[in-house]
């Protein structure tokens, strides 16, 4: 036991010293808790930002193939190729079952003539944890492409 002298000269009192046993083991507990909570958290950002990739892709083949589904014409003596909307979509639709993720298409249509829009959806869930959404998230992907003969 340590003794403080007392201010004025008086009689000294002991010195209580405070006890920090246990405090180290919830300062741990806590840090061990958030620690956890970023690795969940930056794994279900980083799966849904690489199915997000994968969705991407799959629009993007779909699309490519669906702009080589054109029609080719004469017309004046030049060459044409005309995209049709059932042209591209079958050819959309053959890429995507081909490909056999988890993806659907959407829509795809010829705006123009020379370009084929494909859009393909899917849905996302998390990797480790889903009680926060257990029905996933739905995710839409739309790519363009044009047909030019030269």
């Amino acid at each position: 036991m340590r003794f403080r002298p007392r201010a004025g000269g008086g009689a000294r009192r002991p010195v209580v010293e405070a006890d920090d046993e246990g405090s180290v083991l919830i300062l741990t507990l806590g840090y061990a808790v958030l620690a956890i909570a970023v690795i969940l958290v930056c794994s279900a950002a980083t799966s849904l930002y690489l199915a997000q990739k994968q969705l991407d892709a799959v629009a993007d083949a779909a699309a490519l193939a669906a702009a080589d589904g054109f029609e080719l014409s004469v017309a004046a003596g030049e060459p044409v190729a005309t995209l049709t909307d059932a042209g591209v979509r079958r050819e959309a639709v053959a890429m995507v079952d081909a490909i056999g993720d988890r993806a659907r298409l959407v829509s795809a249509t010829s705006p123009d003539g020379v370009s084929a829009r494909v859009t393909v959806a899917g849905q996302w869930h998390p990797p480790i944890v889903t009680v926060f959404v257990p029905d996933g998230v739905s995710l839409e992907s739309t790519a363009t492409s044009r047909t030019a003969l030269r």
